[in-house]
This record gives structure tokens, C-alpha cells and sequence, in this order.
């Protein structure tokens, strides 16, 4: 659903252009209609930013520029107007598109295109900058009584609850508490290394020997640490999953 708002002066052909808008794209919903930048900047200053604006250029109250020059606002803009002398201000003012009045409801689908074009190509390259600029955590901070401890966490065997506390056992069989619980902490960690058997357990497939069916519907993993005094168990829930995340690692 493309949440709009509409800026223009004239009522009729407000409503006019709401409902060619309506009718080019089933998939849209007309926030409101705003006639001043004194409107509009009261709305866009108190709402939600729209996904798309469509907006007149020449308003009672001045350009509508001045509206994009007072709200901090991201939101796409295209320009309609009856005038083709405010292009480059368009373009400097969040513009996507220019349409001229009287608008033709085929031109109004060619910019629907364009908005949805260019919101996927953004929506794609964010999510992949952002995967990019992910640093993989390399160190854990963890407590040994009043003592801060930051630990590698390529040295972590297995995270863990008991009785309501958070712990993590080291490959030196060195047992140390944690302020986050598993839930945070499976949302930091890497999830090629990590994987949350159960409730109650974490583990680092660094430290993974073997695994055997156990009570026919669950598994039972057996780690490399020699004197390990946990029974890790992979619910049957989550049993297909660690069988596809072992494999494919």
C-alpha cells in the first residue's frame, strides 16, 4: 500500500486528481489534502511520513519548496503544475517526477512505475550496504563477579540458562554470566556459528563432534570438549532446522 498525500489549492481539482490517483492504483491510500505550506507543515511535522507526495508548486502562501525547506522529511515528491519553469527546483526539493496539469492518468501510472521502481532498487541497496557494513562480533563482554571480562567469541563452547541466569562456558571449561539473555544474544551472534538447540542452550558448531537421533524425534549433540557436564539436546522442533544448518555450514 503506497500511503500518499496530496498538496494542492484548488479543491476540485484536489479531489479530481484523488481519484485518478485511486483509480491508476488500487494499492494507494490518500493520507490527506492540504491546500498552504502552513497545512502541509503542520501535517508532515505531527504525522508519520508518507511513502510518496504529490504536490503543487505555486500555493496561497508561496512555493511549495518552502515546505521541504522547514520539514526535515525524506519522502519522495512529485511536482505537479500547470508551469514547466520549476524543474531544477523540483529535483533539488526530495522531486522524482514532474507531471504537468492537466495531468493524464496514463503519465500518472508511467510515475506510480517510476516511485516503485525506485523504491525497490533503494530497499534492495540499503539491506545490502547495511549486510556490508555488519561487522561480525568478535568479542563478548562477560561478567566473573564484579569483574568485566571481554572474551573472543570464537572461544565459546556453549551459551546457557539456569535458574533464570544467563551463562557462558569457554573452551578452558571457564563459566562466566551474561546481563542478555539468549533471545538477544541469538539475534547478535553469528548464525553461521551459532545455533540455538533449545530453549535452555546455544552452541558454536566450532565445537561440534557428532550428533545422533535421541528419543527418535530429537537429537543429541556431542561436543569436543572433554568433560562437558551438559546434556545437549535439540528439540524436535528445532531438530530439521540443525540438520539443514549443520549440513550447508
Amino acid at each position: 500500500m503506497i500511503k500518499t498525500v496530496i498538496i494542492e489549492d484548488e479543491r476540485m481539482i484536489a479531489e479530481e486528481f484523488k481519484r485518478m490517483l485511486l483509480h491508476a492504483s488500487g494499492d494507494t491510500e490518500v493520507l490527506g489534502s492540504f491546500s498552504t505550506i502552513k497545512e502541509s507543515v503542520e501535517y508532515l511535522t505531527a504525522n508519520e511520513a508518507p511513502d510518496l507526495i504529490f504536490s503543487d508548486v505555486q500555493l496561497p502562501d508561496g512555493l511549495s519548496f518552502e515546505i521541504f525547506d522547514r520539514v526535515n522529511i525524506k519522502s519522495p515528491v512529485v511536482f505537479v503544475t500547470g508551469y514547466d519553469n520549476f524543474i531544477l527546483n523540483a529535483f533539488e526539493h526530495n522531486g522524482i517526477d514532474y507531471l504537468l496539469k492537466p495531468v493524464d492518468e496514463r503519465e500518472l501510472k508511467k510515475t506510480l512505475s517510476k516511485y516503485n521502481t525506485l523504491k525497490d532498487h533503494f530497499a534492495h541497496s540499503h539491506s545490502f550496504i547495511r549486510s556490508l557494513l555488519k561487522k561480525p562480533k568478535t568479542r563478548l563482554l562477560v561478567k566473573k563477579g564484579i569483574e568485566n571480562i571481554s572474551i573472543r567469541i570464537s572461544d565459546i563452547v556453549i551459551i546457557y540458562t539456569e535458574s533464570k541466569l544467563v551463562y557462558v562456558l569457554d573452551k578452558d571449561g571457564k563459566k562466566y554470566m551474561m546481563d542478555k539473555n539468549l533471545a538477544e544474544l541469538e539475534e547478535e551472534l553469528d548464525p553461521g556459528v551459532f545455533f540455538r538447540v533449545n530453549r535452555q542452550y546455544i552452541i558454536n558448531i566450532g565445537f561440534v563432534k557428532s550428533y545422533k537421533a535421541y528419543e527418535k524425534v530429537k537429537l543429541q549433540i556431542d561436543l569436543t570438549m572433554p568433560d562437558l557436564h551438559h546434556q545437549i539436546i535439540v528439540s524436535q522442533e528445532m531438530a530439521p532446522c540443525f540438520r539443514k544448518w549443520i549440513s550447508e555450514l
